[in-house]
């Protein structure tokens, strides 16, 4: 059986600063910083016994989610483009309200939410060969930080859904989510999609 860890990188600086985020090179805010030690602590003694290829988006906040879980792995971290969020063209750099003002409504994924962004299809095609790289690996734990639009993509190409399959719906997740994917041979299951436990802040009654 073939394991899969998807992780969403931990709350990011423009998260809260009216900021887009996509291919801008935002770093991790200090409660990010604390959510990705928080994660790593909790994930890793659960998975260790395993041996794991960790791959990762190469912008900042990804990169600093996935070091916390290498740390305490002890073992190396891969730095991959084809993981990083939805590129939103010219709105990289600009603020939320510059590209809401200018948005698009996307009804297909073949739409671009502007005229210069990457549509979900053209994403997709980004994931299959990273998609394809896994499957065919004889590796059999892999755990991938990467971005909320990107794994949502992910999960759907991992699947083998149809691309349109986006049209109606999607996987939804949060920062700092965690998802386990396992591939059985005969099926493909998700069975927790951004499970939060490994980063909420439990309060003691």
């Amino acid at each position: 059986m073939k394991t899969i860890i998807t992780i969403q990188h931990t709350e990011s600086i423009h998260h809260s600063n009216g900021m887009i985020g996509s291919w801008t090179d935002w770093e991790l805010s200090e409660k990010g910083h604390q959510q990705a030690k928080r994660l790593a602590e909790r994930l890793a003694p659960t998975i260790a016994s395993q041996k794991w290829l960790l791959y990762s988006s190469d912008l900042k906040r990804a990169q600093q989610t996935a070091r916390y879980l290498a740390k305490s792995l002890e073992i190396e971290l891969h730095l991959r483009e084809e993981l990083r969020e939805r590129n939103l063209g010219e709105a990289v750099g600009k603020s939320v309200k510059w590209f809401q003002d200018r948005l698009i409504p996307e009804e297909t994924v073949y739409d671009r939410l502007i005229p210069s962004a990457e549509s979900r299809s053209e994403l997709w095609e980004r994931l299959v060969p990273i998609v394809h790289e896994i499957d065919e690996s004889e590796q059999e734990n892999f755990i991938l930080v990467s971005h909320g639009d990107c794994l949502s993509v992910f999960n759907a190409v991992w699947l083998g859904l149809e691309k349109e399959t986006l049209n109606t719906m999607d996987f939804y997740g949060q920062a700092g989510g965690v998802s386990f994917l396992y591939d059985e041979g005969r099926k493909k299951r998700i069975r927790r999609l951004s499970d939060m436990s490994f980063v909420t802040e439990f309060i003691e009654h």
